[in-house]
Protein backbone atom coordinates (compact mmCIF):
# COMPACT_ATOMS: atom_id res chain seq x y z
CA UNK A 1 0.00 0.00 0.00
CA UNK A 2 1.24 3.38 -1.24
CA UNK A 3 2.54 5.77 1.68
CA UNK A 4 0.63 9.17 2.60
CA UNK A 5 1.30 12.27 3.85
CA UNK A 6 -0.62 15.51 4.83
CA UNK A 7 0.22 18.76 2.42
CA UNK A 8 -1.55 21.97 2.13
CA UNK A 9 -2.68 22.75 -1.83
CA UNK A 10 -4.23 25.53 -3.09
CA UNK A 11 -5.73 24.56 -6.00
CA UNK A 12 -6.71 28.36 -7.52
CA UNK A 13 -6.93 31.65 -6.37
CA UNK A 14 -8.72 32.21 -3.21
CA UNK A 15 -8.02 31.13 0.38
CA UNK A 16 -11.68 29.01 -0.07
CA UNK A 17 -9.44 26.62 -2.50
CA UNK A 18 -6.93 25.78 0.19
CA UNK A 19 -7.30 22.34 1.38
CA UNK A 20 -5.50 19.83 3.70
CA UNK A 21 -5.22 16.71 1.20
CA UNK A 22 -3.55 13.10 1.77
CA UNK A 23 -1.17 12.76 -1.62
CA UNK A 24 1.54 10.17 -1.39
CA UNK A 25 5.29 10.27 -0.55
CA UNK A 26 7.29 11.79 -2.96
CA UNK A 27 9.78 9.87 -4.65
CA UNK A 28 13.35 11.42 -4.81
CA UNK A 29 16.44 11.28 -7.27
CA UNK A 30 20.42 10.23 -6.95
CA UNK A 31 20.66 14.34 -6.02
CA UNK A 32 18.08 15.13 -4.09
CA UNK A 33 16.78 14.52 -0.29
CA UNK A 34 13.54 13.74 1.21
CA UNK A 35 13.13 16.05 4.57
CA UNK A 36 10.68 15.96 7.30
CA UNK A 37 9.01 19.16 8.00
CA UNK A 38 8.95 19.88 11.56
CA UNK A 39 8.10 23.46 11.40
CA UNK A 40 7.06 26.39 8.49
CA UNK A 41 7.17 29.87 9.48
CA UNK A 42 4.36 32.03 7.37
CA UNK A 43 4.90 35.48 5.56
CA UNK A 44 2.85 38.01 4.36
CA UNK A 45 4.23 36.87 0.70
CA UNK A 46 2.05 34.31 1.19
CA UNK A 47 -1.18 36.04 2.18
CA UNK A 48 -0.29 37.72 -2.17
CA UNK A 49 0.37 34.02 -3.45
CA UNK A 50 -3.18 33.07 -1.92
CA UNK A 51 -5.00 36.07 -3.07
CA UNK A 52 -3.44 36.52 -6.56
CA UNK A 53 -1.42 39.06 -6.44
CA UNK A 54 1.38 37.24 -7.62
CA UNK A 55 -0.27 36.01 -10.54
CA UNK A 56 -1.19 32.71 -11.87
CA UNK A 57 0.73 29.26 -10.95
CA UNK A 58 0.50 25.73 -12.02
CA UNK A 59 -2.13 24.33 -9.45
CA UNK A 60 -2.08 23.00 -7.62
CA UNK A 61 0.37 24.63 -5.23
CA UNK A 62 1.98 23.79 -2.06
CA UNK A 63 2.45 27.61 -0.59
CA UNK A 64 5.13 28.84 1.66
CA UNK A 65 8.84 28.55 1.77
CA UNK A 66 10.79 28.46 5.26
CA UNK A 67 10.79 25.47 6.49
CA UNK A 68 12.95 23.76 9.37
CA UNK A 69 12.83 19.94 9.02
CA UNK A 70 15.18 16.90 9.45
CA UNK A 71 16.99 14.85 6.98
CA UNK A 72 15.62 11.27 6.79
CA UNK A 73 16.41 9.96 3.45
CA UNK A 74 19.55 10.80 0.60
CA UNK A 75 20.02 10.14 -2.93
CA UNK A 76 23.11 8.19 -3.58
CA UNK A 77 24.89 11.22 -5.14
CA UNK A 78 24.66 13.88 -2.19
CA UNK A 79 27.35 14.11 -0.11
CA UNK A 80 26.86 17.62 1.70
CA UNK A 81 23.81 16.20 3.71
CA UNK A 82 23.27 13.09 5.55
CA UNK A 83 19.89 11.66 7.40
CA UNK A 84 19.12 13.32 10.56
CA UNK A 85 20.73 16.68 9.78
CA UNK A 86 18.46 19.76 10.36
CA UNK A 87 18.08 21.90 7.31
CA UNK A 88 16.43 25.30 6.64
CA UNK A 89 14.64 25.60 2.97
CA UNK A 90 15.99 28.67 1.05
CA UNK A 91 13.94 31.14 -0.46
CA UNK A 92 15.54 31.57 -3.64
CA UNK A 93 16.64 28.42 -4.11
CA UNK A 94 18.83 28.85 -7.77
CA UNK A 95 20.39 32.09 -5.93
CA UNK A 96 23.31 31.19 -4.46
CA UNK A 97 25.44 34.01 -4.21
CA UNK A 98 26.71 37.77 -6.04
CA UNK A 99 24.22 39.96 -7.46
CA UNK A 100 19.45 38.74 -7.71
CA UNK A 101 19.70 36.27 -11.16
CA UNK A 102 17.68 37.47 -13.68
CA UNK A 103 17.92 40.05 -16.35
CA UNK A 104 17.23 43.71 -16.33
CA UNK A 105 14.21 42.63 -18.47
CA UNK A 106 12.91 39.82 -16.79
CA UNK A 107 14.42 40.02 -13.07
CA UNK A 108 14.07 37.10 -11.43
CA UNK A 109 11.15 35.86 -8.69
CA UNK A 110 11.35 31.67 -8.95
CA UNK A 111 11.00 31.01 -5.75
CA UNK A 112 9.41 28.61 -3.07
CA UNK A 113 5.86 28.93 -2.66
CA UNK A 114 5.51 29.89 -6.18
CA UNK A 115 6.91 28.95 -9.26
CA UNK A 116 8.50 26.06 -7.30
CA UNK A 117 6.48 23.84 -4.88
CA UNK A 118 6.40 25.41 -0.98
CA UNK A 119 6.89 23.47 2.21
CA UNK A 120 3.77 23.23 3.81
CA UNK A 121 3.61 19.67 3.47
CA UNK A 122 4.12 16.92 6.33
CA UNK A 123 7.19 15.70 3.99
CA UNK A 124 8.94 17.41 0.97
CA UNK A 125 11.90 16.13 -1.96
CA UNK A 126 14.45 19.14 -2.79
CA UNK A 127 17.97 18.98 -4.58
CA UNK A 128 20.41 19.19 -1.84
CA UNK A 129 21.72 22.39 -3.07
CA UNK A 130 18.13 24.06 -2.11
CA UNK A 131 19.32 23.59 1.37
CA UNK A 132 21.21 24.64 3.95
CA UNK A 133 22.09 23.59 7.54
CA UNK A 134 19.97 24.81 10.40
CA UNK A 135 21.30 26.42 13.71
CA UNK A 136 21.78 23.97 16.52
CA UNK A 137 21.00 27.01 18.88
CA UNK A 138 17.02 27.01 18.02
CA UNK A 139 14.16 24.92 18.23
CA UNK A 140 12.37 23.80 15.07
CA UNK A 141 10.17 26.40 15.06
CA UNK A 142 12.25 29.27 16.03
CA UNK A 143 14.53 28.00 12.98
CA UNK A 144 11.81 28.43 10.19
CA UNK A 145 12.00 32.04 10.43
CA UNK A 146 15.01 32.38 8.92
CA UNK A 147 14.74 31.86 5.58
CA UNK A 148 13.03 35.05 4.62
CA UNK A 149 12.25 37.40 7.55
CA UNK A 150 15.88 36.79 9.32
CA UNK A 151 17.47 36.42 5.49
CA UNK A 152 16.43 39.87 4.61
CA UNK A 153 16.79 41.97 7.96
CA UNK A 154 20.43 40.01 7.80
CA UNK A 155 20.82 41.06 3.86
CA UNK A 156 19.95 44.63 4.31
CA UNK A 157 21.87 44.99 7.58
CA UNK A 158 24.72 43.01 7.17
CA UNK A 159 25.60 41.71 4.01
CA UNK A 160 24.60 45.08 2.37
CA UNK A 161 24.72 47.33 4.77
CA UNK A 162 27.69 46.43 6.71
CA UNK A 163 25.97 47.74 10.40
CA UNK A 164 28.13 48.05 13.31
CA UNK A 165 28.78 49.55 16.61
CA UNK A 166 27.87 53.06 16.90
CA UNK A 167 25.69 53.44 13.97
CA UNK A 168 22.14 54.21 14.49
CA UNK A 169 19.54 52.17 12.61
CA UNK A 170 15.75 53.16 12.22
CA UNK A 171 13.02 50.11 11.69
CA UNK A 172 9.07 50.90 11.07
CA UNK A 173 6.88 48.24 12.29
CA UNK A 174 6.95 45.11 14.67
CA UNK A 175 6.61 42.61 12.44
CA UNK A 176 8.79 39.80 10.89
CA UNK A 177 11.60 41.61 9.24
CA UNK A 178 10.89 44.73 11.93
CA UNK A 179 11.96 42.85 14.68
CA UNK A 180 14.52 40.62 12.89
CA UNK A 181 16.06 43.87 11.81
CA UNK A 182 16.03 45.64 15.40
CA UNK A 183 17.63 42.35 16.69
CA UNK A 184 20.45 42.01 14.39
CA UNK A 185 21.06 45.56 14.83
CA UNK A 186 21.51 45.54 18.48
CA UNK A 187 23.69 42.02 18.42
CA UNK A 188 25.94 44.16 16.06
CA UNK A 189 26.24 47.13 18.78
CA UNK A 190 23.74 49.91 17.10
CA UNK A 191 21.25 51.83 18.42
CA UNK A 192 17.94 51.05 17.52
CA UNK A 193 15.28 53.52 16.85
CA UNK A 194 11.59 51.38 16.62
CA UNK A 195 8.43 52.88 14.77
CA UNK A 196 5.00 51.72 15.31
CA UNK A 197 1.33 52.90 15.39
CA UNK A 198 0.74 50.49 18.72
CA UNK A 199 1.76 51.15 21.86
CA UNK A 200 1.25 47.57 23.20
CA UNK A 201 4.25 46.63 20.90
CA UNK A 202 6.22 48.96 21.21
CA UNK A 203 6.15 48.41 25.20
CA UNK A 204 6.79 44.50 24.49
CA UNK A 205 10.09 45.34 21.91
CA UNK A 206 11.16 47.72 24.99
CA UNK A 207 10.79 45.36 27.31
CA UNK A 208 12.53 42.32 25.18
CA UNK A 209 15.19 44.48 24.56
CA UNK A 210 14.59 45.12 21.31
CA UNK A 211 14.67 49.15 20.42
CA UNK A 212 17.02 51.81 22.70
CA UNK A 213 13.90 54.08 21.59
CA UNK A 214 10.65 54.29 20.45
CA UNK A 215 8.26 55.99 18.67
CA UNK A 216 4.29 56.18 18.23
CA UNK A 217 3.60 57.18 14.38
CA UNK A 218 0.23 58.37 15.26
CA UNK A 219 1.09 60.67 18.68
CA UNK A 220 3.84 62.40 16.98
CA UNK A 221 5.53 63.29 14.10
CA UNK A 222 8.56 60.42 14.09
CA UNK A 223 10.79 62.44 11.57
CA UNK A 224 10.82 65.51 13.96
CA UNK A 225 11.88 62.74 16.89
CA UNK A 226 14.21 61.26 15.09
CA UNK A 227 15.86 64.29 14.62
CA UNK A 228 15.78 65.36 18.52
CA UNK A 229 16.72 61.27 19.65
CA UNK A 230 20.18 62.37 16.91
CA UNK A 231 20.65 65.71 17.73
CA UNK A 232 19.62 66.59 13.95
CA UNK A 233 22.38 64.24 12.46
CA UNK A 234 19.74 61.28 10.81
CA UNK A 235 19.88 57.68 11.02
CA UNK A 236 22.94 55.27 9.28
CA UNK A 237 20.28 53.47 7.99
CA UNK A 238 16.33 52.70 7.65
CA UNK A 239 14.46 49.91 7.32
CA UNK A 240 11.81 50.52 5.24
CA UNK A 241 9.02 48.22 5.60
CA UNK A 242 6.03 50.60 4.21
CA UNK A 243 6.91 51.98 1.05
CA UNK A 244 5.19 54.23 -1.06
CA UNK A 245 4.81 57.77 -0.08
CA UNK A 246 6.69 56.46 3.07
CA UNK A 247 9.92 56.63 1.28
CA UNK A 248 9.77 60.36 1.75
CA UNK A 249 9.99 59.90 5.23
CA UNK A 250 13.25 57.64 5.09
CA UNK A 251 14.73 60.29 3.10
CA UNK A 252 14.38 62.92 5.18
CA UNK A 253 14.99 60.82 8.52
CA UNK A 254 18.18 59.51 6.78
CA UNK A 255 22.11 61.03 7.71
CA UNK A 256 23.92 62.14 5.04
CA UNK A 257 25.86 59.43 2.95
CA UNK A 258 23.40 56.94 5.20
CA UNK A 259 21.48 54.04 3.39
CA UNK A 260 17.95 53.04 2.94
CA UNK A 261 16.87 49.16 2.40
CA UNK A 262 13.49 49.83 0.68
CA UNK A 263 11.81 46.23 1.55
CA UNK A 264 8.31 46.44 2.08
CA UNK A 265 4.94 47.40 -0.61
CA UNK A 266 2.20 47.56 2.25
CA UNK A 267 2.03 51.52 1.57
CA UNK A 268 1.69 50.81 -1.96
CA UNK A 269 4.20 49.66 -5.38
CA UNK A 270 4.47 53.14 -6.45
CA UNK A 271 7.42 54.99 -4.27
CA UNK A 272 7.17 58.68 -4.30
CA UNK A 273 9.22 60.90 -2.58
CA UNK A 274 11.14 64.49 -3.16
CA UNK A 275 14.02 64.86 -5.22
CA UNK A 276 15.71 66.96 -2.76
CA UNK A 277 16.97 64.98 -0.04
CA UNK A 278 18.02 62.32 -2.09
CA UNK A 279 20.14 64.36 -4.04
CA UNK A 280 21.89 66.69 -1.05
CA UNK A 281 22.62 63.46 1.36
CA UNK A 282 23.41 61.18 -0.99
CA UNK A 283 22.09 58.19 0.73
CA UNK A 284 22.39 54.85 -0.71
CA UNK A 285 18.63 53.55 -1.87
CA UNK A 286 18.55 49.51 -2.01
CA UNK A 287 16.46 47.13 -3.06
CA UNK A 288 15.83 44.28 -0.84
CA UNK A 289 14.02 40.77 -1.95
CA UNK A 290 15.36 38.37 1.00
CA UNK A 291 18.51 37.06 0.05
CA UNK A 292 21.22 34.50 -1.55
CA UNK A 293 22.55 31.07 0.05
CA UNK A 294 25.75 31.99 1.25
CA UNK A 295 23.97 34.82 3.39
CA UNK A 296 21.76 32.45 4.88
CA UNK A 297 24.86 30.28 5.69
CA UNK A 298 26.47 33.35 7.42
CA UNK A 299 23.40 33.85 8.89
CA UNK A 300 22.95 30.89 10.89
CA UNK A 301 26.03 31.10 12.28
CA UNK A 302 25.42 34.44 13.04
CA UNK A 303 22.32 33.33 14.89
CA UNK A 304 24.89 30.28 17.36
CA UNK A 305 27.06 32.91 17.63
CA UNK A 306 25.50 36.02 18.55
CA UNK A 307 22.82 34.37 20.51
CA UNK A 308 19.84 35.77 18.35
CA UNK A 309 16.51 34.27 19.53
CA UNK A 310 13.48 34.62 16.66
CA UNK A 311 10.30 36.24 18.48
CA UNK A 312 7.33 33.82 17.81
CA UNK A 313 4.07 35.36 18.64
CA UNK A 314 1.72 32.56 17.99
CA UNK A 315 2.49 28.84 16.97
CA UNK A 316 -0.48 26.95 14.96
CA UNK A 317 -0.62 23.19 14.01
CA UNK A 318 -0.88 22.30 10.35
CA UNK A 319 -4.79 21.52 10.18
CA UNK A 320 -5.61 25.68 11.49
CA UNK A 321 -3.85 27.31 8.84
CA UNK A 322 -6.65 29.19 8.29
CA UNK A 323 -6.38 30.96 12.41
CA UNK A 324 -3.01 31.38 11.25
CA UNK A 325 -3.71 33.05 8.69
CA UNK A 326 -6.09 35.35 10.08
CA UNK A 327 -3.29 36.43 12.65
CA UNK A 328 -1.14 37.23 9.78
CA UNK A 329 -3.57 39.55 8.50
CA UNK A 330 -4.44 41.17 12.18
CA UNK A 331 -0.53 41.76 12.38
CA UNK A 332 1.65 39.65 14.27
CA UNK A 333 4.63 40.88 16.80
CA UNK A 334 7.05 39.12 15.17
CA UNK A 335 6.39 35.69 13.45
CA UNK A 336 3.40 33.38 13.12
CA UNK A 337 4.40 29.69 12.72
CA UNK A 338 2.96 26.32 11.89
CA UNK A 339 4.89 23.97 14.47
CA UNK A 340 3.45 20.18 13.16
CA UNK A 341 4.59 18.94 16.78
CA UNK A 342 1.49 20.53 17.71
Amino acid sequence: MQQLMNRWELSAIGQENLSLRQVPFPAFGEDEVLVKVNAVALNFRDQDVIAGRMGEFNWPLTIASDMSGTVVAVGKSVTQLAVGNRVLSTFFPDWKDGPPLGSGHHPNYVSLGGHHPGVLSEYVMFPAGWLTRGPSSLDEAEASTLPCAGLTAWYALVELGRVEKGQTVLIEGTGGVAIFGAQIAKAKGATVILVSGSDEKLERAKTLGLADFVINRTREDWVEKVYDITSDRGVDHVLEIVGGPHLAKALSAVAPGGRISMIGVLGGGQLSASVGPLLLKGPVIQGIAVGHQRAQENLVKAVDELQIKPVIDARYGLSDLSSALEHLNRGAFGKIVIDFSL
